[in-house]
């Protein structure tokens, strides 16, 4: 068994620091040993990719070292992912992430969609210059646990509340969680717009979509 473990714990380290081809390595490695994509993905990438979100937290890491960690556990996410489709791996819940119309910027969207995915989230992405017709028909498409806005111009960010009006519109606001984020986004103003999460960074806001998640899950449980 050392020989799994040293893998998983290659796997751990090697996503840490951002090495992508030590990583896909390593990947591969474990499948011929007979590791299991699900053993790799929840004894070594998510853990992994939490330490880099806790670092993160703390100040010692910044966004690049996210980025490149992210980076990497997406590369061995492109190897494991249908794999694990094959083995029916359950996922957390979906995510339909989108950046809004009239903006076009992504860098802080992908770094939270590998976020969510290194968590076990099913992320589908519908990208940027997203209008709020494309959000409802994703919405009646995928069926999403959460909905996320993502706006980096302060001129950009009242499409949150036309997003979610949408959204009442066509009867589905109660089917979903909200939630938003960007650079000029504020706690204050997600609370204004009627978001149900906000978050300030891409490990925050994996925090609290399962927090949300299972807050939801728990009420209609009762």
């Amino acid at each position: 068994m050392t020989d799994h473990q040293e893998i998983l714990r290659g796997l751990y380290d090697e996503t840490l620091v951002g090495n992508g081809p030590r990583v896909l390595e390593l990947t591969q490695q474990g499948l011929d040993a007979g590791l299991t994509p699900e053993s790799m993905l929840f004894d070594a990438l998510i853990p992994s990719l939490e330490e880099v979100g806790a670092r993160f937290e703390r100040g010692d890491f910044f966004v690049p070292e996210m980025l490149v960690a992210g980076r990497a556990m997406s590369g061995a996410l492109d190897v494991l992912r249908p794999l694990l489709a094959e083995t029916g791996a359950q996922t957390v819940g979906t995510f339909l992430m989108s950046t809004v119309k009239g903006d076009v910027h992504d860098i802080g969207k992908n770094l939270v969609n590998i976020m969510l995915e290194g968590a076990g989230f099913h992320v589908i992405d519908l990208g940027v210059q997203v209008s709020p017709e494309k959000v409802i028909a994703g919405i009646q498409e995928h069926k999403p646990d959460i909905v996320g806005f993502s706006a980096f111009l302060t001129t950009t960010m009242p499409m949150f509340k036309a997003n979610i009006n949408a959204m009442q519109k066509a009867g589905l606001r109660d089917q979903v969680i909200v939630m938003v984020g960007g650079a000029p986004v504020t706690q204050e103003y997600a609370d204004a717009v009627g978001a149900d999460g906000y978050a300030a960074d891409a490990a925050t806001a994996v925090r609290k979509a399962k927090e949300l998640l299972a807050a939801k899950r728990a009420m209609v449980g009762v």
